[in-house]
């Protein structure tokens, strides 16, 4: 395997979203489920700015957004809803110190990558920054800014941690195919080439030169080639979207030192199979593509399909017990 490989990733962990608005109950939750992988929890229930894109515009440097009808729109200077923003993220980086004190090995982090905050954020005019190459080049660069100062603040409050960064990308597909929306909700915005789109990628990935990054998306058709040459050291997914296009890709990263983060655990409140049928899948996925099932404990970190944003706290803390479960079963009977 690669390079990746040296990195010991923990066995089970999340996505970044959690229920409710209390930052100390959620990262309590988290630490104490996700053990080997806990990860700086998301509580977007409190409104904008503790949302996915208003979260990581508040990290962003030199450039500011701010809250309108339409969506989060980029302005001339810090407002209310940029410090509320980082305001919220000081609490759960506060709540998250407090219950990693003594902590070492891997600890997860995330952001919106740089595709989804084009797709998402408007410029003045009112459409997203994504039809303007010039603009995405800007956002790209104040991005991979605004996350070396997070993850050098994070470095400083759990000493003791590995870092991992996650990149969110669930609209990169939509930017690959051209089905972003414009403003009139009439047209779509062109395609992105995809070499623009991979060397974007590759500049933001490389700000995290001391650690893994994983990259994200809950939609269909990941483009796991892209992601892998882009630098990724691992690649999230919700599984159950996965078909038999996939497994040359998948294939491929395996072998090629990517781990895989497989979501095969329900986000959102409903029943749960016992652990190894959480698993099955990803056992019967590995003899098709005839990979050696000493190999899976090595190369997949189980997590839930999505985030917990739409669950209830007590199914978010027994889905991510659940997912702990399901990789020990994954180590213990590989086959």
């Amino acid at each position: 395997m690669s390079e990746n490989s040296e990195f010991r990733f923990g066995s089970a962990t999340g996505v970044g979203s959690m229920p409710g608005g209390d930052a100390r109950e959620a990262a309590k939750t988290v630490v104490g489920s996700c053990e080997d992988f806990p990860f700086l929890a998301e509580l977007p229930a409190r409104g904008p700015g503790a949302d996915m894109i208003g979260r990581t515009a508040g990290m962003l440097v030199e450039l500011y957004a701010r809250v309108e009808p339409s969506g989060w729109r980029l302005g001339d200077r810090p407002g209310r809803d940029t410090r509320r923003a980082r305001s919220w993220l000081g609490e759960d980086l506060d709540a998250l110190e407090e219950f990693t004190q003594g902590y070492e090995g891997p600890l997860k982090v995330q952001a919106v990558g740089p595709w989804t905050l084009a797709a998402a954020l408007e410029l003045r005019n009112g459409e997203v920054a994504l039809a303007d190459a010039g603009a995405c080049r800007d956002l790209a660069g104040s991005l991979a800014e605004g996350l070396r100062l997070h993850l050098d603040e994070v470095r400083r409050r759990v000493p003791g941690a590995q870092l991992v960064l996650q990149l969110d990308e669930p609209s990169l597909i939509a930017v690959l195919r051209g089905q972003v929306k414009s403003a009139s909700g009439y047209r779509t915005h062109r395609a992105v080439d995809r070499q623009v789109v991979e060397a974007t990628l590759r500049d933001v990935i490389g700000v995290h030169d001391g650690g893994p990054v994983v990259v994200h998306s809950c939609a269909p058709d990941v483009p796991f080639a892209l992601l892998r040459r882009a630098g990724a050291a691992a690649i999230s997914f919700d599984f159950s979207l996965l078909t038999e296009r996939d497994d040359d890709a998948i294939g491929e990263a395996v072998e090629g030192g990517t781990r895989l983060f497989a979501g095969v655990v329900p986000s959102v409140d409903g029943p749960l199979s016992d652990p190894a049928g959480s698993v099955m899948g990803v056992r019967t996925l590995w003899r098709r593509l005839g990979l050696q099932p000493g190999l899976l404990a090595e190369a997949v970190t189980v997590t839930p399909s999505c985030g917990f944003a739409g669950a209830s706290p007590d199914f978010a803390r027994k889905a991510l017990a659940h997912c702990v479960r399901a990789a020990r079963s994954l180590a213990d009977n590989p086959e």
